[in-house]
């Protein structure tokens, strides 16, 4: 699932805010529709190099490339779902994401084969897209004008930027895990996944009170008499994402670990401490997601790859010795030291950002 979310962003190549925030649509949808086809069967190629290179048996090829597609597919249809975000009409790609995931569950439930489960998610994912997403967005939408090689080219060379960092972000979110798998006992595994649950919602939940208004923030810094607006949600969004934080720290200390205990059936309570240290980690992580979703909007994310590369290196190194040194508690304190290491570099190149842009503004010979 690590690597089918790896491929998914191979897939997704970074566009969805790009496009979202091209509010005068100056790429034709069908120029977006092309090039997420073509990053998307390279994703499919690359999972399929990969399980080749692992020699996976019978079973564990099924299981991979069903989640492989499942996952690949999620990629593809965000270009459609991002057409209905553009049209303002988001809650059909909701309904589209909905059906998606629910076919899957049902998939597991009655398979009752984590391998049948894989393939039968690659399956169901395939045809909520052919059935559902596609249809909606080609005939809830105006008709795209003719795609071209150039807009296609442009996407790429304008995108790259912004598929490295998140590329990168993945990879060091990764890091941990792929180094506890090599270190520690698998139920390691266990423990720091299902601590990262809760945190993840933080993520989730800051991305369902954001993402939806990518369109407006865009159009709002269109006009530069409303830049101040822009800056006030900006920090506003950083408030509630610190407040959503200090919640879920409150409520795992509460009824967090007893919930969590009967989810898993093993006792947390030992984890107490890093439980709290991975929420923080969560809020950091909600806070980058939408700092960079901003640098997008400005369109000044080719800004943003020096700290997510410099950050990555140090997770090469640090969190793998924590991990040496001190087992799981090390992966959780060497992930939450690279989220910090990256908001902090990343608060600092939007300050920079937001500053040139205020002086050109200022500027009488700024067109």
């Amino acid at each position: 699932f690590v690597t089918g979310t790896l491929l998914m962003i191979i897939g997704n190549y970074g566009v969805r805010t790009y496009q979202v925030s091209d509010i005068d649509e100056k790429c034709s949808f069908a120029s977006y529709q092309a090039q997420r086809w073509l990053t998307s069967l390279l994703a499919l190629a690359a999972g399929l190099l990969y399980c080749t290179v692992r020699g996976y048996d019978a079973t564990m090829l099924m299981l991979s490339i069903g989640i492989y597609i499942y996952k690949i597919v999620d990629g593809l249809a965000d270009v459609y779902e991002g057409r209905l975000q553009q049209a303002d009409k988001l809650y059909l790609a909701g309904i589209s994401q909905a059906l998606r995931s629910v076919s899957v569950i049902i998939a597991l439930f009655i398979t009752r084969s984590i391998a049948l489960a894989g393939a039968a998610a690659g399956l169901a994912s395939v045809a909520t897209l052919i059935l559902v997403t596609i249809p909606l967005a080609l005939l809830e939408t105006e008709a795209s004008r003719r795609m071209s090689p150039l807009e296609i080219g442009g996407l790429f060379r304008h995108c790259l930027p912004l598929f490295s960092a998140l590329f990168m972000f993945n990879l060091i979110e990764s890091v941990p895990k792929f180094a506890m798998e090599g270190m520690l006992p698998y139920d390691s595994q266990l423990y720091f996944n299902a601590l990262f649950f809760p945190a993840q919602g933080i993520l989730l939940a800051a991305g369902f009170l954001y993402k939806p208004q990518l369109l407006r923030l865009a159009n709002i810094w269109s006009n530069p008499r409303r830049r101040r607006k822009f800056d006030l949600i900006v920090l506003a969004m950083i408030a509630v994402i610190a407040l959503m934080t200090a919640g879920t720290l409150v409520f795992m200390g509460w009824l967090g670990i007893p919930i969590m205990n009967f989810m898993y059936g093993v006792d947390f309570e030992a984890y107490r401490g890093i439980a709290y240290l991975m929420i923080v980690a969560g809020g950091v992580s909600a806070a980058i997601d939408f700092l960079y979703a901003i640098i997008t909007v400005l369109r000044r994310q080719s800004s943003a790859t020096k700290p997510y590369a410099i950050t990555f290196a140090f997770s090469l190194v640090v969190p793998t010795a924590l991990i040496w040194l001190t087992g799981l508690t090390g992966a959780v304190a060497g992930y939450l030291a690279s989220m910090v290491m990256l908001l902090v570099l990343l608060s600092i190149e939007y300050h920079r950002i937001r500053k040139d842009l205020s002086e050109k503004n200022r500027s009488p010979f700024h067109a």
